[in-house]
Protein backbone atom coordinates (compact mmCIF):
# COMPACT_ATOMS: atom_id res chain seq x y z
CA UNK A 1 0.00 0.00 0.00
CA UNK A 2 1.37 3.16 -0.83
CA UNK A 3 0.32 6.82 0.68
CA UNK A 4 1.91 9.52 0.35
CA UNK A 5 2.07 12.49 -2.38
CA UNK A 6 -0.13 11.58 -5.78
CA UNK A 7 -2.49 8.90 -5.40
CA UNK A 8 -2.87 6.04 -3.25
CA UNK A 9 -2.35 2.92 -4.69
CA UNK A 10 -1.97 -0.66 -4.29
CA UNK A 11 1.27 -2.86 -5.20
CA UNK A 12 2.18 -6.05 -5.70
CA UNK A 13 5.55 -7.15 -6.68
CA UNK A 14 5.98 -10.52 -6.67
CA UNK A 15 7.24 -12.87 -9.38
CA UNK A 16 8.03 -11.91 -13.32
CA UNK A 17 6.40 -8.56 -13.21
CA UNK A 18 4.66 -6.03 -10.73
CA UNK A 19 1.29 -4.84 -11.01
CA UNK A 20 0.18 -1.71 -9.23
CA UNK A 21 -3.36 0.07 -9.31
CA UNK A 22 -4.30 3.02 -7.82
CA UNK A 23 -7.27 3.41 -4.82
CA UNK A 24 -8.33 6.78 -5.88
CA UNK A 25 -10.46 7.24 -8.55
CA UNK A 26 -9.17 10.92 -9.99
CA UNK A 27 -8.60 14.26 -8.35
CA UNK A 28 -9.91 14.87 -5.01
CA UNK A 29 -13.37 16.79 -4.83
CA UNK A 30 -13.27 19.62 -2.44
CA UNK A 31 -15.97 20.30 0.18
CA UNK A 32 -17.95 23.23 -0.66
CA UNK A 33 -20.53 22.66 1.58
CA UNK A 34 -23.48 21.63 -0.47
CA UNK A 35 -25.40 18.34 -0.02
CA UNK A 36 -24.39 15.71 -2.15
CA UNK A 37 -27.00 14.81 -4.60
CA UNK A 38 -28.08 11.34 -5.70
CA UNK A 39 -26.06 11.14 -9.13
CA UNK A 40 -22.84 11.75 -7.65
CA UNK A 41 -23.43 9.44 -4.45
CA UNK A 42 -23.96 7.10 -7.54
CA UNK A 43 -20.43 8.48 -9.15
CA UNK A 44 -18.97 7.91 -5.64
CA UNK A 45 -19.89 4.81 -5.51
CA UNK A 46 -19.30 3.08 -9.16
CA UNK A 47 -15.91 4.59 -8.56
CA UNK A 48 -15.30 2.95 -5.30
CA UNK A 49 -16.59 -0.25 -6.41
CA UNK A 50 -14.22 -0.03 -9.18
CA UNK A 51 -11.18 0.84 -7.46
CA UNK A 52 -12.16 -2.22 -5.49
CA UNK A 53 -12.36 -4.79 -7.99
CA UNK A 54 -9.20 -2.78 -9.41
CA UNK A 55 -7.47 -3.72 -6.19
CA UNK A 56 -9.11 -7.29 -6.01
CA UNK A 57 -7.71 -8.08 -9.75
CA UNK A 58 -4.02 -6.51 -8.05
CA UNK A 59 -4.28 -9.07 -5.13
CA UNK A 60 -5.20 -11.76 -7.50
CA UNK A 61 -2.40 -10.92 -10.15
CA UNK A 62 0.19 -11.02 -7.53
CA UNK A 63 -1.22 -14.43 -6.31
CA UNK A 64 -0.62 -15.78 -9.98
CA UNK A 65 2.77 -14.31 -10.24
CA UNK A 66 3.74 -16.06 -6.98
CA UNK A 67 2.22 -19.57 -8.32
CA UNK A 68 3.89 -19.31 -11.49
CA UNK A 69 7.26 -18.04 -9.77
CA UNK A 70 7.18 -21.35 -7.30
CA UNK A 71 6.79 -23.60 -10.59
CA UNK A 72 9.75 -21.88 -12.54
CA UNK A 73 12.18 -22.20 -8.79
CA UNK A 74 11.06 -25.41 -7.71
CA UNK A 75 14.64 -27.10 -9.46
CA UNK A 76 16.34 -24.08 -8.09
CA UNK A 77 16.28 -24.90 -4.25
CA UNK A 78 19.78 -25.34 -2.57
CA UNK A 79 21.03 -28.30 -0.37
CA UNK A 80 24.66 -27.87 0.87
CA UNK A 81 26.41 -31.13 0.70
CA UNK A 82 25.78 -33.29 4.29
CA UNK A 83 29.55 -32.57 6.43
CA UNK A 84 31.28 -35.15 8.72
CA UNK A 85 29.71 -34.92 11.76
CA UNK A 86 31.43 -33.46 14.48
CA UNK A 87 30.76 -33.98 18.07
CA UNK A 88 30.69 -30.51 20.18
CA UNK A 89 33.79 -30.04 22.46
CA UNK A 90 33.30 -30.64 25.38
CA UNK A 91 33.08 -26.66 27.85
CA UNK A 92 35.97 -25.69 30.32
CA UNK A 93 34.90 -26.40 33.63
CA UNK A 94 34.22 -24.44 36.48
CA UNK A 95 36.68 -24.52 39.68
CA UNK A 96 34.05 -23.28 41.86
CA UNK A 97 31.28 -25.94 41.08
CA UNK A 98 34.18 -28.67 42.46
CA UNK A 99 35.11 -26.41 45.08
CA UNK A 100 32.18 -25.60 47.32
CA UNK A 101 31.94 -29.04 48.17
CA UNK A 102 34.86 -29.85 49.39
CA UNK A 103 35.43 -26.90 51.28
CA UNK A 104 32.13 -27.43 53.05
CA UNK A 105 33.54 -31.18 53.59
CA UNK A 106 36.79 -29.84 54.93
CA UNK A 107 35.49 -27.08 57.20
CA UNK A 108 32.92 -29.03 59.10
CA UNK A 109 33.54 -29.10 62.94
CA UNK A 110 36.27 -26.08 62.48
CA UNK A 111 35.10 -23.15 64.65
CA UNK A 112 34.57 -19.37 62.64
CA UNK A 113 37.55 -18.01 64.83
CA UNK A 114 40.21 -21.29 64.15
CA UNK A 115 41.33 -19.12 61.64
CA UNK A 116 44.88 -20.97 61.18
CA UNK A 117 42.78 -24.15 60.71
CA UNK A 118 40.25 -22.74 58.52
CA UNK A 119 42.53 -21.53 56.43
CA UNK A 120 44.30 -25.29 56.02
CA UNK A 121 41.50 -26.63 55.76
CA UNK A 122 40.64 -24.12 52.54
CA UNK A 123 43.81 -24.74 50.84
CA UNK A 124 43.29 -28.75 51.13
CA UNK A 125 40.09 -27.97 49.69
CA UNK A 126 41.41 -26.30 46.82
CA UNK A 127 43.89 -29.20 45.91
CA UNK A 128 41.30 -31.76 46.05
CA UNK A 129 38.70 -29.59 44.05
CA UNK A 130 41.11 -29.27 41.35
CA UNK A 131 42.21 -32.93 41.34
CA UNK A 132 38.10 -33.35 41.03
CA UNK A 133 37.96 -30.87 38.71
CA UNK A 134 40.71 -32.73 36.26
CA UNK A 135 39.39 -36.03 36.68
CA UNK A 136 35.74 -34.79 35.12
CA UNK A 137 37.80 -33.25 32.21
CA UNK A 138 39.44 -36.25 30.87
CA UNK A 139 36.77 -38.48 31.80
CA UNK A 140 34.18 -35.64 29.68
CA UNK A 141 36.65 -35.73 26.90
CA UNK A 142 36.92 -39.70 27.04
CA UNK A 143 33.34 -39.67 26.43
CA UNK A 144 33.33 -37.42 24.15
CA UNK A 145 35.67 -39.00 21.99
CA UNK A 146 34.39 -42.12 22.39
CA UNK A 147 30.73 -40.22 20.53
CA UNK A 148 32.84 -38.93 18.18
CA UNK A 149 34.29 -42.76 17.28
CA UNK A 150 30.36 -43.27 16.87
CA UNK A 151 30.18 -40.59 14.81
CA UNK A 152 33.08 -41.20 12.20
CA UNK A 153 31.65 -45.03 12.15
CA UNK A 154 28.04 -44.08 10.87
CA UNK A 155 29.74 -41.12 8.50
CA UNK A 156 31.74 -44.50 6.99
CA UNK A 157 28.99 -46.77 6.93
CA UNK A 158 26.48 -43.50 5.13
CA UNK A 159 29.56 -42.41 2.50
CA UNK A 160 30.31 -46.92 1.84
CA UNK A 161 26.03 -46.52 1.02
CA UNK A 162 25.21 -48.92 3.90
CA UNK A 163 21.72 -49.50 3.30
CA UNK A 164 20.88 -49.71 7.01
CA UNK A 165 22.11 -45.95 6.87
CA UNK A 166 21.78 -44.37 3.75
CA UNK A 167 17.98 -45.32 3.57
CA UNK A 168 16.37 -44.06 7.12
CA UNK A 169 18.59 -40.54 6.09
CA UNK A 170 17.21 -40.30 2.94
CA UNK A 171 13.53 -41.07 4.07
CA UNK A 172 13.85 -38.28 6.71
CA UNK A 173 15.25 -35.95 4.20
CA UNK A 174 12.36 -36.31 2.18
CA UNK A 175 9.25 -35.78 4.89
CA UNK A 176 8.69 -32.02 4.79
CA UNK A 177 9.18 -32.45 0.83
CA UNK A 178 5.94 -30.76 -0.53
CA UNK A 179 5.86 -33.68 -2.70
CA UNK A 180 6.42 -36.74 -1.12
CA UNK A 181 9.17 -38.86 -2.10
CA UNK A 182 10.44 -42.02 -0.33
CA UNK A 183 13.73 -44.23 -0.99
CA UNK A 184 12.72 -47.21 -2.67
CA UNK A 185 16.07 -49.35 -3.38
CA UNK A 186 19.85 -49.18 -2.95
CA UNK A 187 21.91 -51.38 -5.36
CA UNK A 188 25.59 -50.26 -4.98
CA UNK A 189 25.90 -46.66 -5.00
CA UNK A 190 22.37 -46.30 -7.25
CA UNK A 191 19.36 -45.70 -5.27
CA UNK A 192 15.74 -45.87 -6.60
CA UNK A 193 13.44 -43.12 -5.82
CA UNK A 194 9.73 -42.60 -6.36
CA UNK A 195 8.47 -39.34 -6.16
CA UNK A 196 4.59 -37.87 -6.22
CA UNK A 197 3.45 -34.86 -8.31
CA UNK A 198 0.35 -32.97 -8.23
CA UNK A 199 -2.22 -33.11 -11.12
CA UNK A 200 -2.50 -30.60 -14.02
CA UNK A 201 -4.85 -28.49 -11.60
CA UNK A 202 -1.61 -27.38 -10.05
CA UNK A 203 -1.15 -25.25 -13.17
CA UNK A 204 -3.04 -21.82 -12.74
CA UNK A 205 -5.64 -21.36 -15.51
CA UNK A 206 -4.86 -17.69 -15.94
CA UNK A 207 -1.59 -15.88 -16.26
CA UNK A 208 -0.71 -11.73 -14.61
CA UNK A 209 0.01 -9.85 -17.40
CA UNK A 210 -0.66 -5.60 -18.62
CA UNK A 211 -2.83 -4.40 -21.51
CA UNK A 212 -1.13 -2.05 -23.55
CA UNK A 213 -3.01 0.74 -21.98
CA UNK A 214 -1.36 -0.58 -18.87
CA UNK A 215 -4.14 -2.35 -17.13
CA UNK A 216 -4.15 -5.81 -15.17
CA UNK A 217 -5.05 -8.36 -17.29
CA UNK A 218 -5.27 -12.19 -16.24
CA UNK A 219 -4.75 -13.84 -19.58
CA UNK A 220 -5.57 -17.51 -19.75
CA UNK A 221 -3.28 -19.29 -20.17
CA UNK A 222 -3.45 -21.53 -23.93
CA UNK A 223 -3.33 -25.49 -23.85
CA UNK A 224 -0.05 -25.66 -25.09
CA UNK A 225 1.78 -22.81 -22.40
CA UNK A 226 -0.63 -24.63 -19.69
CA UNK A 227 1.08 -28.22 -20.31
CA UNK A 228 4.43 -26.53 -20.97
CA UNK A 229 3.90 -25.08 -17.01
CA UNK A 230 2.40 -28.34 -15.83
CA UNK A 231 5.96 -29.88 -17.55
CA UNK A 232 8.33 -27.85 -15.20
CA UNK A 233 6.54 -29.00 -12.39
CA UNK A 234 6.72 -32.81 -12.80
CA UNK A 235 10.98 -31.68 -14.20
CA UNK A 236 11.11 -29.07 -11.09
CA UNK A 237 9.66 -31.67 -8.63
CA UNK A 238 12.48 -34.51 -9.85
CA UNK A 239 15.42 -32.24 -9.64
CA UNK A 240 14.67 -31.18 -6.21
CA UNK A 241 14.54 -34.10 -4.99
CA UNK A 242 17.31 -35.89 -6.52
CA UNK A 243 19.56 -32.89 -5.63
CA UNK A 244 18.75 -33.35 -2.07
CA UNK A 245 19.18 -37.30 -2.07
CA UNK A 246 22.66 -36.37 -3.72
CA UNK A 247 23.34 -33.63 -0.88
CA UNK A 248 22.63 -35.63 2.08
CA UNK A 249 23.92 -39.30 1.35
CA UNK A 250 27.50 -38.22 -0.65
CA UNK A 251 28.29 -41.87 -1.27
CA UNK A 252 25.59 -41.82 -3.99
CA UNK A 253 26.86 -41.89 -7.61
CA UNK A 254 23.73 -42.26 -9.21
CA UNK A 255 19.60 -42.40 -8.93
CA UNK A 256 16.71 -43.48 -10.65
CA UNK A 257 13.81 -41.76 -10.29
CA UNK A 258 9.68 -41.96 -10.93
CA UNK A 259 7.53 -39.49 -10.91
CA UNK A 260 3.95 -40.10 -9.93
CA UNK A 261 0.81 -38.36 -9.99
CA UNK A 262 -2.75 -39.71 -8.22
CA UNK A 263 -5.36 -39.66 -11.11
CA UNK A 264 -8.37 -40.80 -9.18
CA UNK A 265 -9.77 -42.57 -5.34
CA UNK A 266 -11.36 -45.70 -6.43
CA UNK A 267 -14.84 -46.70 -5.26
CA UNK A 268 -12.79 -47.97 -1.79
CA UNK A 269 -11.02 -44.91 -1.43
CA UNK A 270 -7.70 -45.85 -2.61
CA UNK A 271 -5.48 -43.89 -5.01
CA UNK A 272 -4.78 -44.75 -8.10
CA UNK A 273 -1.71 -43.45 -9.59
CA UNK A 274 -0.01 -43.14 -12.81
CA UNK A 275 3.43 -42.94 -14.49
CA UNK A 276 4.28 -39.57 -15.40
CA UNK A 277 8.28 -39.09 -15.82
CA UNK A 278 11.24 -41.86 -15.14
CA UNK A 279 14.91 -41.13 -15.60
CA UNK A 280 18.46 -42.73 -14.71
CA UNK A 281 20.48 -39.43 -13.69
CA UNK A 282 24.58 -39.06 -12.21
CA UNK A 283 25.62 -37.15 -9.71
CA UNK A 284 28.88 -35.93 -11.85
CA UNK A 285 26.24 -34.58 -14.78
CA UNK A 286 24.59 -32.18 -12.27
CA UNK A 287 27.95 -30.18 -11.77
CA UNK A 288 28.05 -27.09 -13.33
CA UNK A 289 24.85 -26.85 -14.25
CA UNK A 290 23.50 -23.24 -14.04
CA UNK A 291 20.55 -23.73 -12.27
CA UNK A 292 19.28 -19.81 -11.81
CA UNK A 293 20.03 -19.91 -15.79
CA UNK A 294 18.05 -22.43 -16.92
CA UNK A 295 14.46 -24.36 -16.41
CA UNK A 296 13.73 -27.23 -15.08
CA UNK A 297 12.87 -29.15 -18.57
CA UNK A 298 16.24 -28.27 -19.89
CA UNK A 299 18.21 -29.69 -17.10
CA UNK A 300 16.03 -33.02 -17.23
CA UNK A 301 16.75 -33.60 -20.62
CA UNK A 302 20.46 -32.31 -19.86
CA UNK A 303 21.54 -34.50 -17.15
CA UNK A 304 19.50 -38.26 -17.76
CA UNK A 305 20.95 -40.64 -19.68
CA UNK A 306 17.41 -42.65 -19.72
CA UNK A 307 14.34 -40.21 -20.15
CA UNK A 308 11.52 -41.50 -20.19
CA UNK A 309 8.28 -39.00 -20.51
CA UNK A 310 4.70 -39.12 -23.16
CA UNK A 311 4.01 -35.92 -24.68
CA UNK A 312 1.59 -36.21 -26.84
CA UNK A 313 -0.10 -33.55 -29.53
CA UNK A 314 0.71 -29.93 -30.48
CA UNK A 315 0.56 -29.04 -27.18
CA UNK A 316 3.56 -31.67 -26.16
CA UNK A 317 1.05 -32.23 -23.11
CA UNK A 318 2.53 -35.18 -20.53
CA UNK A 319 0.42 -38.06 -20.60
CA UNK A 320 0.80 -41.59 -18.23
CA UNK A 321 3.62 -43.94 -19.71
CA UNK A 322 2.30 -47.57 -20.36
CA UNK A 323 4.44 -49.18 -17.98
CA UNK A 324 3.13 -52.72 -19.61
CA UNK A 325 6.24 -52.95 -22.03
CA UNK A 326 8.22 -51.71 -18.93
CA UNK A 327 8.67 -54.12 -15.94
CA UNK A 328 11.41 -52.55 -13.94
CA UNK A 329 9.49 -49.12 -14.12
CA UNK A 330 6.19 -51.40 -13.11
CA UNK A 331 8.36 -53.07 -10.16
CA UNK A 332 9.86 -50.28 -8.94
CA UNK A 333 5.88 -48.42 -8.81
CA UNK A 334 4.47 -52.03 -7.01
CA UNK A 335 7.38 -51.69 -4.64
CA UNK A 336 5.63 -48.31 -3.38
CA UNK A 337 3.15 -48.55 -0.69
CA UNK A 338 0.63 -45.87 -2.99
CA UNK A 339 -1.61 -45.07 0.31
CA UNK A 340 1.07 -44.38 2.56
CA UNK A 341 3.04 -41.89 -0.09
CA UNK A 342 -0.36 -40.36 -1.00
CA UNK A 343 -1.41 -39.74 2.91
CA UNK A 344 1.46 -37.01 3.63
Amino acid sequence: MHVGAGRTGLSSSVGPASFYTSLNGGRRHTSTGRRPTAGSLQRQMAQAQRAAAQAEKAAEAGRLASAFMQILDLHRAEFPLAPAPVAAPVPPPELSAFLAPREQQALAGIGTFQRKARAEAKQRARQAAEADMQHWWMQANAERDRYQGELNHQWQRLCGNDPEMVMPVLAEAFEDNEAPAVPVALNGSEVSLVILAPGPDFVPERFPSRTTAGNISLKKLTKTERASYYTLTLCGYLLVTLREAFAVAPGLSAARAVVLRTDRIDAYGRAQVSCMLAGHFERRSFDGVRWDAVNAATVVNDTSDNLMINQKGAAKEPYPLDLRFEPELQALVNAVDITELTAR
